[in-house]
């Protein structure tokens, strides 16, 4: 289920700044409320969900060696202990790069073989985005959190201003964030990303779901099957 809470209105009553730095984008509410929105969540839902994602809606947590939330926050409790914001690595998929697989994979061109019938329908397939920019080595940075509401007192955009235990960093062999965004690093060649195709162990299922809603809808027909 989706509970989508509306925040349009408050644009009628403050002004609301479109970016981060006030210098450069001044307003009532800082960078479309963010902030507000995600102290809102924890708050709402804090004796409702025993975890809370706070991330994007172009981003996506992804467990690297089990194939579940339901399985991987068990798995952290254990190594790190409960009652912390579990930190995930930033994973930059550029939208404007299509790619097929490496000569080295085996794996099918998910462009070729998957979703013909979105063609027609706005916005990024994410199975047709598998190549991401290289981790800066020096730098945890753009993270988001996955943390038990009852244990924070006040979120921010990254992170936890202040909350019972404060954050740990989760190891990016264990689970990571796939961000399919624009481009960061804007002057890597393409030999210099690196191919993830976790996403594709996803591709069955999601595939079903986006399709019975885009049928739903009548973005495509009912008789499409892929």
């Amino acid at each position: 289920f989706m509970e989508v809470i509306p925040w349009s209105k408050l644009s009628k009553l403050l002004n609301v700044s479109p970016g981060w730095q006030p210098e450069y984008s001044p307003g009532d509410l800082h960078y479309y409320g963010q902030i507000p929105a995600l102290n809102d969540c924890v708050y709402r839902y804090m004796y409702q969900s025993k975890y809370l994602a706070l991330h994007d809606m172009d981003e996506l947590i992804l467990p690297q060696s089990v194939d579940s939330w339901r399985e991987l926050l068990p798995l952290l409790e254990q190594k790190h202990g409960a009652d912390f914001g579990y930190m995930f690595e930033n994973a930059v998929f550029p939208n404007t790069i299509k790619l097929p697989p490496p000569t080295s994979h085996t794996t099918q061109d998910p462009q070729s073989s998957c979703c013909t019938g979105w063609q027609g329908v706005s916005g990024v397939n994410i199975l047709a985005h598998l190549y991401h920019e290289p981790f800066n080595q020096k730098e945890f940075s753009n993270f988001k959190i996955i943390v038990n509401p009852r244990a924070v007192f006040a979120p921010t955009v990254h992170g936890l201003l202040n909350s019972q235990k404060g954050c740990v960093r989760v190891d990016s062999n264990v689970a990571i964030m796939y961000h399919t965004r624009p481009p960061v690093q804007t002057k890597l060649t393409t030999d210099q990303l690196v191919y993830d195709d976790r996403l594709l162990s996803y591709s069955a299922r999601l595939t079903l779901a986006v399709n019975t809603v885009l049928k739903e809808i009548g973005l495509i027909p009912e008789d499409n099957t892929e």
